[in-house]
């Protein structure tokens, strides 16, 4: 990637923006650097915390004078790119956040996190369409499409934005909807972060107070079994269901409790959307079947949506990898298994996770947002921690083992939101039609000719002067 590292007078920043600048050699600026994910190693050559839409525009003013390229990056969770040399626009400090019951939406800025918006929201029966984890910033998520608990209800989270403010390359602050930009608005919905500096967002909000969710542990060694009994079991699933299957091997660590701790499992992981009577006629379908190891379905308040995933809070060093999946084969679970659980040593991924999407998602028109393949029903991801390099050399031949053993099952398309770093930018294609591809390149050189703003997404815009 063409990032520019001539060098700038950045110092000058500061005195532009006094007080939100750090610059290398500053105390904060190891910190400040960081993403979530920590096997990013961004170094800028400057970290402007915008807490205005202003202070993004004077941003990128100086990053046009003095030719340095722009990332951004809001709560953390997702690498943006190497960053070398380039000015990082993070806009976690912006956190406004105001939910109007009457008309069911919410404005929120750029560095407010999920868990803050669904604990307001929640206070009038209403909810976000967050993903798996409160603690992920509602922006970030939300440009790359949005796949939640509640999508087979009421879609992806692009599908319930109604607008975007968004300073462009050239420094104006702009609304993005179906009135004002729409082209931008358009790629903004799924298309990633490359086409300006988002700094808030208007959501409509969901009628979801309550919901049948949990999950269901079965042993290791039953994995083919509960594997073929999952796929029976959301052939006919109702819309008001979104669920999973994971193949889960949990570190062994002092913190876990003891039943956990060192064990693999096979998972089945949901959230179902209406009346508990009817979240536990689902569930016959399995307690009737195999009392399982642990059973944590239950009704539960949708302020605790966390508790379905349990993901990490903490900063960790992670790889993942993912793809849309044709079936649900015999053959596909054989793969999994055989890839994910422990083969005469500790296993090189932390977890295998195969989602159903449908419903809702698949019920939109194909060319209303950037968002592409709503028409695939399965998608895998593994996740692995890899605290050093020998490691993750080792996972990524793991990774590619396992892709290659998937085979026909693969349909070459991926989900941005579950990918990182290097795959991330190498696979951005395969996230989109190529429909869309073309179209987010036009909107690209319209907003950003120059391609001043860079992206953990490859979408390359007109050529450079």
């Amino acid at each position: 990637m063409d990032v520019r590292t001539r060098p700038a007078d950045v110092p000058a920043l500061a005195a532009r923006l006094p007080g939100k600048v750090v610059l290398p050699g500053d105390d904060a600026y190891e910190t400040a650097r960081l993403a979530w994910n920590l096997r990013a190693t961004m170094a800028p050559a400057a970290i402007v915390y915008a807490q205005s839409p202003g202070d993004a525009s004077e941003a990128l003013a100086f990053a046009r004078e003095h030719d340095l390229r722009v990332a951004v990056q809001a709560t953390g969770h997702r690498e943006t790119v190497d960053g070398k040399g380039c000015l990082v626009i993070n806009t976690s400090r912006m956190k406004a956040l105001a939910v109007d019951p009457a008309s069911a939406t919410a404005f929120l800025e750029a560095g407010v996190k999920w868990g803050e918006v669904l604990a307001q929201a929640q206070a009038h029966g209403l909810a976000p369409l967050l993903g798996s984890s409160g603690d992920v910033g509602a922006v970030g998520y939300t440009l790359g499409g949005g796949l939640g608990w509640l999508a087979r209800k009421y879609g992806m989270s692009v599908d319930s934005v109604l607008r975007f403010e968004v300073v462009t390359a050239d420094g104006r602050v702009r609304s993005a909807s179906p009135e004002e930009h729409p082209d931008l608005f358009w790629a903004l919905r799924g298309g990633g972060g490359g086409f300006g500096v988002v700094t808030g967002m208007e959501i409509r909000l969901h009628p979801v107070a309550r919901v049948y969710a949990g999950n269901l542990f079965y042993p290791a060694g039953m994995a083919k079994e509960v594997w073929r009994r999952y796929r029976e079991w959301v052939a006919h699933a109702p819309d008001e269901l979104t669920s999973s299957i994971v193949l889960m091997n949990y570190p062994p660590l002092p913190q876990l409790p003891p039943v956990l701790s060192g064990q693999s499992f096979v998972i089945v992981r949901g959230c179902y959307i209406g009346a508990s009577s009817d979240g536990e006629a689902l569930l016959a379908y399995w307690r009737n079947w195999q009392a399982p190891l642990i059973d944590e379905f239950r009704e539960l308040p949708f302020t605790e949506a966390d508790e379905i995933s349990h993901d990490p809070v903490d900063p960790l060093p992670v790889l993942a990898s993912c793809e849309w999946l044709r079936d649900l084969s015999d053959e596909t679970a054989d793969a999994l298994i055989a890839h994910t659980f422990p083969q005469g040593g500790p296993p090189l991924l932390v977890f295998s996770e195969v989602r159903l999407a449908g419903g809702a998602i698949a019920q939109v028109d194909r060319d209303a947002t950037a968002y592409s393949h709503r028409d695939e029903k399965f998608i895998w991801v593994s996740i692995a921690a890899a605290p050093t390099e020998e490691a993750a050399a080792a996972i990524r031949q793991q990774l590619g083992r396992l892709s290659a053993a998937l085979g026909p099952a693969r349909t070459g398309r991926v989900y941005m939101n579950f990918l990182e770093g290097e795959e991330m930018r190498e696979r951005t294609r395969d996230g989109f039609s190529d429909a869309a591809f073309r179209r987010l390149q036009a909107v690209k050189a319209r907003y950003d000719g120059d391609n001043l703003i860079i992206s953990g997404f490859g979408i390359p815009g007109a050529a450079r002067h």
